[in-house]
């Protein structure tokens, strides 16, 4: 179940996506880790990381949820938003 993943192992998914989806070496995914600074992602980007996510979690992510993701912490925290809901 989703429910029960803690951060780390969010954290350990989104790595296999960060590398899978944009090319970017997963030792270079940390919590503090800049989305559009440090790995060079856009808006389209963006867009994608959120279709993904939705996969992964198989629930629909609201624009308004997404629109203030600029770290991978940010991103784990919309994750565990999304399957706590």
């Amino acid at each position: 179940m989703l429910q029960e993943l803690s951060d780390q192992e969010i954290l350990g998914r989104l790595k296999t996506v960060f590398k899978d989806t944009f090319d970017v070496d997963a030792e270079s995914i940390k919590p503090e880790t800049h989305l559009f600074q440090d790995l060079d992602l856009d808006s389209i980007d963006a867009v994608d990381l959120a279709i993904k996510l939705q996969t992964m979690t198989g629930k629909r992510i609201k624009p308004e949820d997404f629109k203030s993701v600029r770290t991978v912490n940010d991103v784990v925290g919309a994750v565990r938003k999304l399957i706590s809901s």
